[in-house]
């Protein structure tokens, strides 16, 4: 069979129901004729499989043996496919007409542009953005991840402020446009990881090695979001401090990495206060793990960090804040992008 130019693959585990009320939007979307539907199986206990072959029977099936995660579970799919892009897709989004198109035109007229994130909406609000990727994604000095249309926890109503398309550091897991060969080239998503912040890892990576990254809001979907651990998952805690300090490790320069993690020593040893004052006990500890986790894992990524210092070619990115999220936040009152 002749490889269609684009894949989307949707990463399933146990997500029977979320499939059964998102897949035909996704299927009635996306232009047969140049596109293929994937779900990509992490090892299901529930009968998500025997319903997509009733219900979807034109989905492709890849079926994995276990659960490997969000990256490896990624990884595994796309070492399987040889379309020219892939969509990284949640199974809890909600497509629209068109949502295809301009990602994949803006990646037809630029080959230096490996990556595109649509806009991004909360499908439970649908006037707002989602808070896991809204209208594009950025970071500061510090880790701290933040979006147009979402600082922290302040998310903004969508009233056309962000309509431009935009240069970004980081597309959100959610929706992500990418060439596949791009994805293999650079190693994919961090298997490590399992889950939580290895897209932008990847996208950092995919930045400092001059690849430009996109978000395109004349495609808009509306997704769930945390449909598959709570904000108040210790386990989520844990994976997010964890990963984001290894992230920070693999991708900052030699010059800035000492007085980053000093830095980053004080603001998590607050954070984590704050949720032992707050009563979230488990999540206080989770943080501490992680700062363990990550200590105990250094060796391993050591030759991680070697390989991308090696391999960067771009080393002053403007969708990399110089300042801190925390302080711009609760020190001078800045609660949208557009106050940056």
């Amino acid at each position: 069979m002749k490889n269609k130019k684009l894949s989307v693959v949707i990463l399933n585990w146990n997500g029977k129901t979320l499939m059964e009320k998102f897949l035909p939007s996704v299927i009635a979307n996306t232009p047969n004729d140049w596109g293929e539907v994937i779900v990509a199986d992490n090892g299901s206990t529930d009968s998500s499989l025997k319903m997509l072959k009733e219900k979807f029977p034109t989905v492709r099936l890849i079926v994995f043996d276990q659960n490997y995660g969000f990256a490896e579970g990624y990884n595994k799919a796309l070492a399987e496919l040889e379309s020219e892009y892939t969509v990284l897709l949640n199974s809890d989004i909600e497509v629209t007409s068109g949502w295809v198109e301009t990602p994949v035109a803006t990646m037809d007229a630029d080959p230096s542009i490996a990556c595109v994130q649509p806009k991004i909406r909360a499908e439970k609000n649908k006037e707002y953005f989602e808070y896991a990727g809204a209208a594009g994604g950025f970071m500061d000095r510090y880790g701290y991840p933040y979006c147009r249309g979402r600082i922290l926890s302040c998310v903004e109503k969508d009233e056309g402020q962000y309509d431009t398309p935009q240069s970004i550091l980081w597309a959100s897991g959610a929706c992500l446009f990418i060439r596949t060969a791009v994805y293999k080239e650079v190693g994919g998503l961090d298997s490590g990881f399992f889950a939580h912040q290895e897209e932008i890892d990847m996208c950092w990576r995919l930045r400092t090695r001059g690849y430009k990254l996109l978000c395109t809001p004349q495609s808009i979907i509306y997704h769930v979001g945390g449909a598959t651990l709570n904000t108040e998952n210790s386990r989520k805690t844990f994976l997010n401090f964890r990963n984001n300090l290894l992230m920070l490790y693999k991708n900052l320069p030699t010059k800035d990495l000492k007085h980053v993690m000093r830095v980053r020593f004080w603001l998590d040893y607050t954070a984590a206060l704050k949720f032992l004052f707050t009563g979230h006990l488990s999540n206080a500890k989770a943080v501490y793990e992680a700062r363990k986790a990550f200590a105990r894992l250094l060796p391993e990524y050591k030759s991680k960090r070697e390989e991308n210092m090696r391999k960067t070619v771009v080393t002053e990115i403007p969708e990399l804040m110089n300042e801190s999220l925390i302080a711009a936040f609760y020190l001078k009152g800045k609660k949208h992008y557009s106050d940056f």
